[in-house]
């Protein structure tokens, strides 16, 4: 008797157990190359022991990113992409005080919310669907080490891999409850450099140009460039300024933090930042600009209908779509028109933060969700050819 998508992706949760403890325990902040570089070695191993095959690697700016072409190896079979990522936010050392854990149900460490546990997914419910190269569809399933970061070694990777693609799949986190993320920000990244003038602060102040005092008109400046009725962000975070506590400080610089659901609204935003102008005669220098366009829900729409029916026709909980502020590397398929379905992956909560978790029993109909999407779109683009 065949088992179903739910029967084996019960059967498969402690070998997926295993795994996301494996990918948890070796540590991979954005920022450590090295470490991101062990990681993606562990991730190797994990999906080379699942899915039968080493992956490429593919090294950019340092960063180790690894990449599986599973399937048809016939150039004009329909093609899926699946997205995830094995960087995290919490440096290394951060399991000393959040060390990884089941119980009562529940997942905890480092990264096992956002996203460690995605990527498991992904492989398992790759390995389900035993895509074998005489097939009729293909599926990539990239994992980045930079997500983290805004993607800046992996974003062309990405964009040249969903190329031709009929849909994106994120292993993202899901949403509050499960939800699928339909939806996302534009996300557009600066650094505002400020050069002033030193000198002594206690002799002759007033021959510096304090970079500090400019520092504090255009953090408020930026500050006021949002627009809650278009729900658009612009938040100052990291600031620095000065040298010592008796000199005018010569340099300082902030960054900032812009979010927008259209583009209309980003290029507004871009513009107003490109254009600050100098209180104190201090010389100010922008850096950065609009990283990942927004995901439009136009986009997810299809593919949460299609999941819907999956879920309804295997008995799986009814996922529901949502909009959020956050971005990811769907916003970049999306981007370029490909159909692109976000937050397939854990059901928790308390991303990049002390409480980060995983609901344990939700992983298995996840998967077996992911599984049974990826084979229903590669149907479907079969039957059409």
């Amino acid at each position: 008797m065949s088992t179903g998508p739910v029967e084996w992706a019960e059967a498969a949760l402690p070998a997926m157990l295993d795994d996301i403890e494996r990918l948890v325990r070796c540590e991979s902040p954005s920022a450590d190359l090295d470490a991101v570089a062990r990681s993606a070695e562990v991730v190797a191993l994990i999906g080379a022991k699942r899915l039968g095959t080493l992956p490429e690697r593919v090294e950019v700016d340092g960063c180790t990113h690894l990449r599986w072409r599973l399937g048809s190896l016939d150039a004009g079979a329909p093609r899926v992409l699946v997205l995830a990522h094995h960087d995290t936010v919490w440096p290394v050392g951060s399991l000393a005080t959040h060390p990884f854990s089941v119980q009562d149900g529940i997942l905890r460490g480092p990264g096992c919310f956002d996203m460690l546990t995605g990527l498991v997914m992904a492989v398992h419910a790759l390995s389900a669907l035993g895509l074998r190269p005489d097939g009729q569809g293909s599926v990539t399933l990239l994992v980045t080490g930079d997500e983290e970061m805004g993607s800046p070694s992996s974003r062309l990777l990405i964009e040249e891999e969903a190329r031709g693609c009929r849909a994106a799949l994120v292993l993202e986190a899901s949403g509050d409850g499960g939800a699928l993320k339909v939806g996302r920000k534009g996300v557009s990244l600066y650094r505002v450099q400020i050069d002033g003038r030193a000198a002594h602060a206690g002799l002759e102040p007033e021959k510096g140009i304090n970079a500090t005092v400019e520092l504090a008109h255009q953090v408020l400046a930026v500050a006021g460039l949002g627009d809650e009725a278009m729900r658009s962000t612009v938040t100052p975070t990291v600031a620095s300024s000065g040298s010592t506590t008796n000199t005018v400080a010569a340099h300082a610089e902030f960054s900032v933090d812009a979010r927008a659901f259209s583009l209309v609204e980003q290029e507004r935003v871009d513009r107003a930042i490109r254009g600050l102008t100098s209180e104190t005669g201090a010389l100010i220098t922008v850096h950065g600009g609009i990283n990942r366009p927004p995901l439009d829900p136009s986009a997810a729409e299809p593919l949460l209908t299609r999941a819907q029916a999956i879920a309804a026709r295997h008995g799986l909980p009814q996922p529901v779509g949502i909009v959020v502020g956050g971005a990811s590397d769907g916003n970049f398929t999306a981007g370029m028109g490909v159909p692109t379905l976000d937050g397939l992956g854990a059901v928790g909560g308390g991303a990049h933060a002390d409480h980060e978790h995983v609901i344990v029993g939700e992983i298995p109909p996840r998967t077996a969700l992911l599984a049974e999407l990826i084979r229903d779109l590669i149907a479907q683009e079969r039957d059409a050819t």
